[in-house]
């Protein structure tokens, strides 16, 4: 089966009080999307990528690719104004039936073994969303403003790649967009499927602060996920 990742990279830097967008901070002298394209590149020999950008980083990102990739495995499309809006110009240059992974280009510490788990649940099931447990914990707020325990056994944290076959999440995507669509989960749900969960990884974490860039620094250094074999 044809294998497409669309790499989500339109974020900015303001979270981290950075001029640079998050996805190109440097990490052991390599820019954090350097991470996320490798691992993915190095899944599978046959993984093709659409690189998701803003159209003022355009030229950036073609920078990293010339700098560390083949050309003819990475696209690039131009990021919306909106998530949605940006999958769905990534899922343009998607031409023929795959398995379609989308990821956040700034949760660059994945591993092989998590897409791996990933791609052979979609197969089966035509979805896959890692998610974790939840390990705090949890309280909801009402709409008057008093607050109640949550069950945390019953809730997990999602994480990108969501990975579903291309017959249920291209169609999924000419819906009409909503607020409340906050991954490619929802969507789809919103379009009248039901989605399969995987296990995530704990590793597998979302630059967003300056913190989690201290974190993802370590992470690196005790399991390199640039240097894992293919498959």
């Amino acid at each position: 089966m044809n294998k497409v990742a669309i790499i989500v990279a339109g974020g900015s830097g303001k979270r981290m009080g950075s001029d640079l967008p998050k996805q190109f901070l440097m990490l052991h002298n390599k820019p954090v999307l350097y991470y996320t394209l490798h691992t993915f590149l190095s899944a599978y020999e046959d993984m093709q990528i659409v690189l998701v950008l803003a159209e003022e980083y355009v030229d950036m990102g073609r920078e990293v690719i010339d700098a560390y990739f083949e050309k003819d495995r990475i696209k690039i499309a131009l990021g919306g104004a909106t998530r949605f809006e940006s999958v769905k110009n990534g899922l343009s240059l998607v031409e023929e039936e795959a398995i379609v992974f989308v990821h956040d280009a700034v949760r660059c510490t994945l591993t092989t073994d998590l897409i791996h788990r990933c791609y052979e649940a979609a197969l089966e099931t035509g979805s896959a969303i890692p998610a974790i447990k939840c390990s705090d914990s949890v309280r909801i707020i009402k709409e008057d403003g008093s607050n109640e325990a949550v069950d945390r056994e019953k809730i997990v944290l999602i994480q990108t790649p969501q990975v579903f076959h291309s017959k249920i999440l291209l169609p999924a995507f000419n819906i009409d967009y909503k607020d409340w669509f906050t991954d490619e989960a929802s969507v789809v749900e919103a379009f009248g499927l039901m989605v399969s969960l995987v296990e995530g990884e704990k590793q597998n974490i979302k630059i967003t602060h300056l913190l989690d860039l201290k974190i993802a620094e370590q992470i690196l250094l005790e399991a390199p996920v640039y240097s894992q074999p293919g498959s």
